[in-house]
């Protein structure tokens, strides 16, 4: 029996201070090319080259391994840009540039391990991030109180950074494997401990009311965007989203599709994420009196602004120049209404309980809250109008009604 291997098989062959050896494999564009390893004994040489030749026989083979740090970068550019939103192209960028590319950037992609990404992430959670990028040092000399002068702060990154840093970096290896640049995706092997949410207990249906009669009695000019939060359910960038081709009062139907969104420096007026987000949801009529009422007060916003009016798109909300609210500035100025109402401030996106309860108040039949509170069974809509005191909700809603008057 001949010694001599087949055509493909390869060759082991002394190299330097150890050995060497290769295997003709496919490469991902369709074409043939050697595929080396090397290591200090024939043993290991050999091992290395039968798990060489084990890949080859599955599929295609890379025969250039980029590092972490020009493979993300190509991952960004390509895929995440262009086919996620604007938010998700931020987020992961921001985690790519701070979190991950300091860490494993130089490392090769295909010899990158599980036991290199928990060292990284244990490591990740004990780095002050302010001497890590320089936040302090970036002050003016003045200003500088920490790290740049010697006391770190010990901003050290939470859990649910961590965790996202760990996501960012398990989509990417998962792009990586789907164009057979890796043959596994280690990131997805490597579990992080879940960051603990802080539970919030919601308004009652009669702190929703005194926020809403306090707004109402002011002459809120957000007074119909915390309607819709609190009786529909919207949630922050669907509400500055809305335009008024999206209101029809005759029918008594608010249409939502669009949404705000800051990403990066830009503000966007956008599709909502999903198809699933896009509905026609019945206005009660505290909405449609609200809505009507916002439509006379930026009436007197365009009329004082004059030529300096700059609204694109027909935005219901919009600054006192027509521009788009900012996100971050509602969610500001929900926490200032909140504690001029003399109440407790809660997070925004904690009303939506509220609403059920509310939607109860008004008397709106079940079925219709069933499609306002986007309940797939209307099991989940009669467990809340169950829960519901009839008395509290009702004397908060006349309350509100009577200061919607007053000022109307």
């Amino acid at each position: 029996m001949s010694g001599k291997r087949g055509n493909g098989e390869g060759s082991i062959y002394p190299y330097k201070n150890g050995y060497a050896a290769y295997v003709w494999v496919t490469k991902p564009d369709g074409t043939r090319a050697r595929k080396y390893v090397y290591g200090k004994t024939r043993e290991e040489t050999h091992e290395k080259w039968l798990n060489l030749h084990a890949e080859a026989k599955k599929g295609p083979v890379a025969t250039r391994h980029r590092t972490v740090s020009v493979f993300l970068t190509y991952w960004l550019d390509s895929i995440v840009k262009p086919n996620l939103a604007p938010l998700s192209y931020v987020s992961y960028e921001g985690c790519v540039r701070l979190y991950i590319a300091p860490y494993l950037g130089a490392k090769r992609l295909d010899r990158l391990s599980v036991r290199d990404v928990r060292e990284w992430l244990t490591k990740l959670a004990t780095v002050c991030q302010c001497c890590a990028q320089g936040k302090d040092a970036k002050r003016a000399p003045a200003r500088r109180k920490c790290c740049a002068v010697g006391d770190c702060c010990e901003a050290y990154p939470s859990r649910r950074v961590i965790q996202a840093s760990r996501d960012a970096l398990r989509a990417a290896l998962t792009h990586a494997v789907s164009e057979e640049e890796i043959s596994r995706n280690v990131a997805s092997l490597v579990r992080v401990p879940k960051p603990r949410r802080r539970r919030i207990k919601p308004w009652s249906v009669a702190e929703a009311g005194q926020f809403l009669t306090d707004a109402a009695a002011r002459d809120d000019h957000l007074f119909a965007a915390w309607m819709l939060v609190l009786c529909l359910g919207l949630r922050r960038g669907e509400v500055l989203g809305l335009t008024w081709k999206s209101v029809d009062f005759d029918a008594g139907e608010l249409y939502v599709d669009h949404q705000i969104q800051r990403a990066g420096r830009q503000i966007l007026h956008r599709e909502t994420k999903t198809e699933d987000s896009d509905d026609f949801l019945p206005l009660p009529a505290l909405c449609l009196k609200a809505l009507r009422m916002r439509g006379g007060q930026q009436a007197g916003d365009r009329s004082a602004a004059g030529d300096a009016w700059q609204d694109k798109h027909g935005l219901i909300f919009t600054t006192k120049y027509g521009t788009p609210i900012e996100p971050g500035n509602m969610t500001r100025m929900f926490a200032l209404r909140a504690r001029r109402a003399g109440l407790r401030v809660i997070p925004l996106r904690n009303t939506r309980h509220t609403c059920s309860s509310l939607l109860v108040a008004l008397k709106v039949h079940p079925k219709v809250a069933q499609r306002i509170l986007r309940h797939s069974q209307i099991a989940m809509t009669m467990e809340v109008y169950a829960e519901a005191s009839e008395e509290e909700v009702r004397s908060a809603l006349d309350q509100l009604s009577g200061a919607m008057d007053a000022t109307g």
